[in-house]
């Protein structure tokens, strides 16, 4: 990641889900950043219970996925079940996905154990970053950074931050100083949400989706599996007083019928409202999460929707700190996310709230394809209006995939790179990238890897040969998977964003050089691509390993060992070389040109061939000591006895 080197951090208010994945986008970007919450420990509010397809590629993208994983239920069918027979009238099977996404499910974890889950990564990446029991009591904005008054422990002190998001919750202070209004309705019912301890899959087996929603018109009930209890969600009517342990126990058994045990865990009643900001932003101030948009929680599309925001603004923020792209660029954080917020996810949502009381006749963009129906409920199917014109969505339907479309979240497909498989997102996780889809033997005329800002590679079920000039740039697609799953004709340019939504879709002719990719990196950032020659970078090269074992004419044996957090020096190799495991851990190779670093699992005993190459350094991002012995190979020749 590459960034000034002085700046002054992001400031964000609110260590809830949006805050702390925000914060974590922000780190991924490399930006510095810092999280002021209020309370003295993460929430213990046990709301927020699914967490869809989008969110977990998200996550996945900012590298926090693990511990998230780690702490929930996954699932991979949404049961639509009817209260009269208590038998499922449809499901939604997420199964479907596979040729979309690495996660072809959903999951269920509540907001108490999330939060820690995602504090985990934070802690990993920025110590320190999270300010428990530090209230954010006003702020004052100047040119180019902002001024917030933070209390702790009873004293007020000034904190200077770049940009200031506030993550703060429904009742935002934040958004109340800056004179910024709510429209919308708050509804007469509210949500009563209860967890209990009882056993529906051995004792007393139900076979209910682990995700099941109960639709009635008199009372309707969500039903969710979580880690460690099952959740029950239902509406309490205008006027009806909370209800005791031992209502709510009889409550849930007219729905599950008789158990042999059953036991109230934990409950809550909470306001349910329909509210949008009018604006977004205000000069360096931005709003995320509840305090710009409160959506009725159905579908999970409450906590979900805010993820969006927070896959939205970090890289912005990035692009604009690194100086990559004008200030104009932020602008449309709220152009994009006000519209699936207002119009998506808030109506759907809410159709969804009618059809459960069976006020309406079908559940919203729900149809006869299973396919359609698995994208759209786990949030693949936003398509964002990227080039302004108005163009949107967040409903696809069908049997089968469709082709993709300027705006769509890309799909999140495997191909073959040099060293092994690479998914579609984790080239863009921190860069434009430009996939040509051609036949590489045909020898395109591609732009050269020279920008840590757009990166450029060829996708073609030929490989690139090692006389070609395009190893650095080529893609395998066995079978032309990823070209079939992006419906693209041969010779056709897609550019994609660093949130993984398509910014373009254009014929491209492979013999006609020009970089039209840099273009449209041009039009949407409003600065040319910068471009870095590694030869104009003036760092001083380092050892190859850590010291030399061994040496004759024929080979230089090098041990290199690298302790967990330690990285080499800038070196380059001047001989193909084989690196033989000795201790693994999990690596990370840089490289100063700027292209997309390699994630490597590296174990004792694996042997592994490579050519010289660019300039590069091995980081050990792991928590065990690494070595390996590499083996020059000075004099590699058909006729060169070892």
């Amino acid at each position: 990641m590459s960034g000034p080197s002085e700046q002054l951090p992001i400031g964000i208010a609110g260590a809830g889900p949006i805050g702390l994945t925000t914060a974590l986008g922000l780190v991924h970007h490399g930006l510095p950043v810092v999280v002021f919450e209020e309370d003295a420990e993460l929430s213990g509010d046990t709301k927020a219970g699914t967490t869809l397809t989008r969110t977990l590629e998200v996550l996945n993208r900012y590298d926090a996925l693990g511990p998230v994983l780690r702490a929930a239920v996954r699932i991979d069918e949404i049961g639509d079940i009817d209260r009269r027979t208590n038998k499922a009238s449809s499901s939604v099977v997420t199964g479907a996905l596979t040729e979309d996404t690495r996660f072809p499910f959903v999951i269920n974890i509540p907001q108490n154990d999330l939060e820690p889950a995602l504090n985990e990564t934070l802690q990993r990446k920025a110590p320190g970053a999270l300010r428990l029991g530090h209230k954010v009591v006003g702020f004052e904005q100047h040119s180019d950074h902002v001024e917030v008054q933070v209390e702790h422990d009873g004293e007020v002190r000034t904190e200077k931050v770049r940009y200031l998001l506030a993550c703060d919750g429904g009742r935002s202070p934040i958004r109340e100083q800056l004179g910024i209004t709510v429209e919308g309705h708050t509804l007469a019912e509210r949500y009563m949400l209860v967890d209990i301890l009882a056993d529906l899959d051995v004792a007393n087996p139900r076979d209910y989706p682990y995700l099941a929603y109960f639709g009635d018109p008199e009372e309707w009930m969500i039903i969710v599996r979580q880690p460690h209890c099952w959740r029950f969600l239902y509406p309490l009517h205008e006027g009806q007083s909370e209800p005791t342990p031992e209502e709510l126990a009889d409550k849930a058994r007219r729905f599950i019928g008789d158990v042999d045990e059953l036991e109230v865990l934990g409950q809550n009643v909470y306001t349910v409202h329909h509210r949008v900001a009018d604006r977004w932003r205000d000069g360096r101030v931005f709003l995320m999460g509840d305090a710009a948009h409160l959506i009725t929680p159905m579908w999970a599309l409450g906590l979900n929707t805010g993820v969006l925001d927070a896959s939205n603004l970090p890289w912005r923020l990035a692009w604009v700190e690194r100086g990559w792209a004008e200030p104009t660029l932020l602008d449309g954080y709220e152009a994009e996310q006000a519209t699936v917020a207002i119009q998506g996810s808030g109506e759907m949502a809410e159709a969804a709230r009618l059809y459960m009381s069976r006020k309406a006749e079908a559940a919203p963009a729900e149809d006869a394809g299973n396919w359609g129906n698995a994208f759209t409920r786990g949030l693949l199917g936003v398509s964002l209006d990227v080039d302004g014109t108005g163009d949107w969505s967040m409903v696809r339907s069908g049997a089968e995939p469709d082709a993709v479309r300027p705006g769509d979240r890309a799909p999140d497909l495997p191909l073959v790179a040099e060293d092994g498989i690479v998914h579609t997102h984790d080239l863009c996780a921190d860069a434009f990238v430009a996939l040509y889809f051609t036949d590489t033997r045909r020898r395109p005329a591609v732009p050269a890897q020279d920008s840590k800002a757009l990166h450029h590679y060829l996708v073609s079920r030929w490989d690139a040969p090692h006389d070609s000039g395009l190893r650095d740039r080529a893609l395998f697609d066995p079978a032309e998977r990823v070209t079939r799953r992006f419906g693209v004709a041969p010779d056709t340019m897609v550019l994609l964003r660093p949130d993984g939504h398509v910014a373009a879709i254009e014929p491209w002719d492979p013999q006609a050089g020009g970089d039209r990719a840099g273009e449209l990196y041009a039009e949407i950032t409003g600065q040319a691509v910068p471009h870095t020659q590694a030869e104009e970078i003036d760092v001083e090269l380092g050892d190859i390993g850590t010291s030399v074992v061994f040496e004759n004419e024929h080979v230089r044996v090098w041990e290199v060992r690298l302790e967990p957090g330690e990285s080499q020096t800038w070196h380059k190799h001047h001989h193909p070389y084989l690196i033989v495991g000795v201790e693994g851990a999990d690596n990370r190779m840089d490289f100063l040109d700027g292209s997309e670093p390699r994630h490597m699992q590296e174990t004792p005993g694996r042997v592994v061939f490579r050519d010289a190459g660019k300039v590069h350094m091995l980081t050990n991002e792991g928590t065990t000591r690494y070595v390996n012995r590499l083996i020059e190979l000075k004099a590699l020749d058909e006729n060169t006895e070892m």
